[in-house]
């Protein structure tokens, strides 16, 4: 590799990166462990773009008779240097889907695009129709397929096509199916959950249980999506996981690989800062695994630091959990934005269900998709629960979520949060006002967007929020803590300026209006004043060396999606 010449990003094919000469990392090893594994089907849950693409159509490469006396793909790797697989190159029949694209705003377009994929499987193999191996009524069959078909066709056409390819090529099929849980999550965040996984539970039924066609099935994708719900039925599928030591380092690059490419690329002393950036990922007991996109992205855009792996994709499920989430998963993501980390329970296997509202299941997708690493496993009481000790997983993640928390605000009109932070910053209260009611107006009810949420907890989601978005706008310049007394609504908010010389320190006090005890909105301010008072909020700060008049107290009170401030 000279520089960044040979380094390709989005290319996904394995037969034309080898004829390009392009930049590879020798992955095909995972032949082996996958082929010499005993399981049936296997499913491989690794986060986005981490070579799972890639690997699949090595595998096809590999093994389809498509690619039959296509060893030169393969000379040089280390499966060639194996004679016995050698031997296998180029000799089954292989099925190769992608779910990748399926993203539909509602059951009907899912399903036809599901459709679509299966009717371009048959348009790809119509020598069927020609060969003089279907019957009539077969013939028909295979011409019903098409996209839109109905939803029973539908189920049955993989396995249907396995026994044509069967039949003509006189043995069982490899079936690859990559990104299976792309079309799940789309479901989830559509509405259509239910008949999404119904209609799936009978393809995968159909496609990898009852099909007596397939000699191994491979899957792939970024969660493991509960059996009960798409698997029901399936013969225990060898479910591979982030915690599971199988496949470790086929997906994603090793340490030693990334510090090897820096080498031959000529960025040897950017090796401890990439890892800063770009390290933190673990597999089973396999540690400090990168991101092959970031580190090649990295590579080809000449040694640039960047949100590489967090900007190919929209992260719409992980935004709107987090935005939507309850106090303590805003109180939770304060912390990891500061760089410390959290303990909690996960679960690997996704239930889509208990994702709204709750934490473990929300801390559990966020493990799984890469956003947070385990920096400790402890075994917890009498039944040695799981609990986890987590944090965001490198420099990269902790820069997505803090431009995903600026996304919460930046869509308001006249960017009122911005304005406000300014207002903030010279001590001016009648603007303060005006451009936090226009926060608080669009803001309530954009941290109220999860099912079931409460109305009641609105003031306190906005208040979280309100936080997290503080921590971004100010970061470097602040050091921003919130301390949570009993109760809710006595919150308050310490502003601590890197530098006293330019900036003054900030108190403030977040109440909600009680109208059995206070009449107005500006009591509610008094009070919030006088807590701070009374609380001597102000005592560590002083204890730092800050004046009286370098601190700086303000009130907040809320009424519904109304606020002053004082």
């Amino acid at each position: 590799m000279e520089g960044n010449r040979w380094v390709n990003i989005g290319v996904q094919r394995f037969d034309r990166i080898r004829e390009q000469g392009a930049f590879y990392i020798d992955k095909t090893d995972f032949i082996r462990e996958w082929w010499e594994n005993g399981s049936e089907v296997t499913l491989i849950a690794r986060p986005r773009r981490f070579g799972k693409t890639l690997n699949m159509s090595m595998v096809e490469c590999f093994f389809s008779n498509a690619y039959a006396q296509r060893g030169d793909l393969f000379k040089g790797l280390a499966i060639w240097k194996l004679e016995k697989y050698r031997q296998l190159q180029g000799t089954f029949p292989v099925i190769f889907l992608s779910f990748a694209k399926i993203k539909a705003s509602s059951f009907e377009k899912m399903e036809y695009k599901i459709t679509k994929v299966i009717a371009d499987l048959y348009e790809r193999n119509s020598y069927l129709l020609t060969c003089g191996l279907l019957s009539d009524n077969e013939e028909k069959y295979y011409r019903s397929i098409e996209p839109g078909m109905g939803e029973e066709v539908a189920a049955d056409a993989i396995c249907s096509m396995a026994n044509f390819m069967h039949r003509y090529y006189g043995r069982d099929v490899i079936i690859i199916l990559d990104e299976y849980d792309t079309p799940m999550q789309e479901a989830w965040l559509g509405g259509y959950w239910e008949e999404a996984a119904e209609f799936f539970s009978s393809l995968f039924n159909s496609t990898f249980k009852t099909n007596p066609y397939l000699y191994k099935g491979l899957i792939t994708g970024v969660t493991r999506i509960a059996r009960e719900s798409i698997f029901t039925g399936m013969n225990n599928p060898d479910v591979i996981t982030v915690s599971s030591d199988e496949y470790a380092t086929a997906f994603g690059f090793t340490e030693e690989e990334v510090f090897e490419a820096l080498d031959a690329a000529g960025y040897s002393a950017e090796k401890q800062e990439v890892r800063r950036w770009y390290d933190g990922f673990t597999f089973g007991m396999h540690t400090h695994i990168y991101n092959p996109w970031s580190i090649a992205s990295f590579i080809r855009k000449h040694g640039k630091y960047d949100t590489y792996w967090a900007n190919t994709s929209s992260n719409e499920l992980v935004n709107s959990l987090i935005q939507g989430g309850g106090a303590d998963i805003k109180q939770a993501m304060e912390k990891l934005l500061q760089g410390e980390s959290i303990r909690a329970e996960v679960e690997e296997q996704m239930v889509f269900g208990q994702l709204d509202g709750n934490a473990h299941a929300i801390w559990s997708l966020l493990l799984v998709t890469g956003y947070l690493k385990v920096e400790k496993l402890e075994r917890v009481g009498e039944f040695k629960r799981k609990v986890y000790t987590l944090a965001l997983t490198n420099m990269e993640v902790r820069s997505l979520f803090a431009g995903m928390v600026k996304g919460w605000f930046g869509g308001m009109a006249g960017n009122s949060y911005n304005n406000f932070i300014r207002a903030l910053m010279l001590n001016d209260v009648d603007a303060m006002n005006e451009f936090m009611n226009k926060v608080a107006l669009q803001s309530f009810s954009s941290f109220d967007i999860a099912k079931g949420a409460a109305q009641e907890d609105a003031p306190e989601r906005f208040y979280h929020g309100f936080v997290l978005g503080l921590m971004v706008e100010l970061e470097g310049r602040f050091r921003i803590t919130s301390n949570r007394e009993s109760g809710f609504g006595r919150y308050d908010i310490m502003l601590t300026p890197v530098c006293r010389e330019k900036d003054c320190a900030y108190i403030i006090e977040f109440k909600v209006h009680k109208p059995l005890k206070e009449k107005d909105l500006g009591e509610t301010v008094a009070n919030a004043l006088s807590q701070i008072e009374e609380k001597q909020y102000e005592a560590g700060l002083a204890a730092e060396g800050f004046s009286t008049k370098q601190i700086k107290k303000y009130g907040f009170a809320f009424r519904g999606k109304e606020c002053l401030i004082g």
